[in-house]
């Protein structure tokens, strides 16, 4: 139990039903949902699609998703709704005008959106509500409006340059050319006009309808190959879920091309160490948890990319043996300095929802537009803010996650899933691009070799190892700091919270759910 004398916040606990998300309104509307008769499916589309309105820096219906599903007596179930670049896409072009990287506020960002597609087959075949219920809290606060948080609004003041280099998105998401403060009330008509239309009509009007004649001429406009065949044709995929053993547990995520197989690694090469008789919070932890990543993250730029462009052995990447050759790598005396880490762009900007209900099902979804504001390119009459995932590709040649058309990119959002004993213990995820396999085992971790709660796991204090960088936030003691930078790692402190968490624990021998939310956004868990 914490010290309630230090300031903190409690775990929430329910025994019918518990949801967890960055945004209170949307975690308000998950709880009606499941109160009102809908299950875990139900409520996570409702409170992604209600987070596509009020979390505009980091989530959208033009950007992706994924989903773990987990039903007692069931084995885990993995959506991919990871859009894909446009068929006609030209990887020449991009190299013979001397790039090296694609420019993430070009129409050359913008693979097709795939979080619309996977909320509608995940809700049509595991929901019990209609899809136009789950829509219509949303549309509701994108027409009369929402009140911005409080993170949310330093978000979005950060990032008025890049909302007033296109006159769409100014519209949409400036009031002459100032953010909004926190405690205002924003609204996004078009958007709400959009979202009545798909809940009339479906996603098929996001994906074949004037929305997407609306989407594909505004990026043709700006020198985009997209075409209305690579949104009529895309469709979200069930995928089989990857995982590994951890300390008695199994952890589970969604396959490549997502980066879920890199936390396998992370936590195979963690488990060959007695991790726990470290202090928490100890340059001694914090230096064999970064070197593990360091390891994990060269692996996963040299190979990871889109499966169906290859015929890579990924079970190799978590094979005990090949874990084991790795961890033998960690010298707990100093940093490695013979790794080679491969340029990625940097982006931080997700949303993580997971919802337990009463019949047990388990919900983890991640839904992302990649950047702050995503492209920061809004198609002008549909009000829909694209996401730049394209920029998960890079221009190489030959490299296995080169950009080619109707392929996947590299991406960086993976919901997390742990059971035991067949049935499902924890719901979690970690936001914040790069840094999410090494957030979810900093945070299961806490749970599970410090016997931490979810609260205190999601509380504790956190680093970021990866190739030359080593970033700490400011509640890490100088003593930490000081030990790490004697073991040779150049920290520095972190300019951003260290990625956002949210978490479910289930405890069957207690019938009860514990839940706990990030404070490093403006999150809320709730139970009944």
């Amino acid at each position: 139990m914490r010290d309630f004398q230090v300031p903190g916040r409690s775990v929430a606990v329910g025994h019918s039903g518990m949801v967890a998300t960055s945004n209170p309104a949307a975690a308000l509307v998950g709880l009606d949902v499941l109160r009102s008769g809908g299950n875990a499916i139900d409520a996570a589309v409702a409170i992604a699609a209600m987070l596509a309105v009020v979390e505009p820096t980091q989530t959208g219906i033009g950007g992706d998703c994924f989903v773990l599903l987990k039903r007692p007596g069931h084995a885990p179930v993995a959506l991919d709704g990871a859009g894909w670049a446009p068929k006609a896409v030209n990887v020449e072009r991009l190299r013979e005008t001397g790039k090296t990287a694609i420019n993430p506020a070009s129409a050359d960002a913008v693979t097709v959106p795939g979080a619309l597609s996977a909320w509608e087959r995940l809700a049509a075949e595991f929901g019990a509500l209609p899809f136009d219920t789950l829509l219509a809290p949303a549309i509701k606060a994108a027409e009369d409006g929402y009140a911005v948080t409080e993170r949310l609004a330093r978000d979005w003041g950060r990032q008025t340059a890049k909302m007033s280099a296109t006159p769409e998105a100014a519209e949409l998401f400036l009031n002459r050319g100032a953010a909004p403060a926190a405690g205002a009330r924003q609204t996004n008509k078009a958007l709400a006009e959009t979202l009545r239309e798909i809940s009339r009509k479906g996603a098929a009007a996001f994906y074949r309808g004037w929305i997407a004649e609306d989407i594909v001429g505004f990026l043709r406009r700006l020198g985009g190959s997209h075409t209305m065949e690579d949104f009529a044709e895309f469709k979200a995929e069930y995928v089989q879920p990857v995982s590994c053993d951890y300390r008695g547990h199994r952890l589970w995520e969604c396959p490549p091309s997502g980066q879920g197989i890199i936390a396998l690694q992370i936590a195979g090469m963690l488990e060959t160490f007695d991790v726990a008789r470290f202090a928490p919070l100890s340059a001694e932890r914090f230096h064999l948890q970064g070197e593990i990543s360091r390891i994990a993250y060269t692996q996963r730029d040299a190979y990871l990319c889109d499966p169906s462009s290859s015929e890579f052995d990924w079970d190799r990447l978590t094979s005990s043996s090949h874990v084991r050759e790795l961890a033998s790598k960690v010298s707990m005396q100093k940093r490695l300095a013979d790794l080679t880490p491969f340029g990625a762009p940097e982006h931080r900007d997700t949303v993580y929802v997971t919802v337990v209900d009463k019949d047990g099902i388990v919900v983890s979804l991640i839904n992302s537009i990649f950047d702050d504001f995503g492209s920061g390119l809004v198609a002008p009459r549909s009000g829909v803010l694209l996401h730049n995932r394209g920029c998960g590709f890079v221009l190489e040649q030959g490299h296995p996650n080169e950009l080619a058309g109707r392929k996947r990119p590299l991406h960086t959002i993976i919901p997390a899933l742990i059971t035991k004993d067949d049935e499902a213990v924890m719901s979690f995820g970690v936001t914040g691009g790069h840094f999410q396999p090494a957030g979810q085992l900093q945070v299961l971790s806490n749970a599970l070799d410090y016997g931490m709660s979810v609260q205190e796991a999601i509380d504790h204090p956190r680093m970021f190892a990866r190739g030359n960088s080593f970033e700490v936030e400011r509640t890490v003691p100088q003593q930490v700091v000081t030990a790490l930078r004697e073991l040779g790692h150049p920290v520095v402190t972190a300019e951003n919270p260290l990625g956002t968490c949210h978490a479910i624990w289930i405890d069957r021998a207690a019938g009860a759910l514990f839940g706990g939310t990030d404070p490093r956004r403006d999150g809320l868990a709730i139970g009944y």
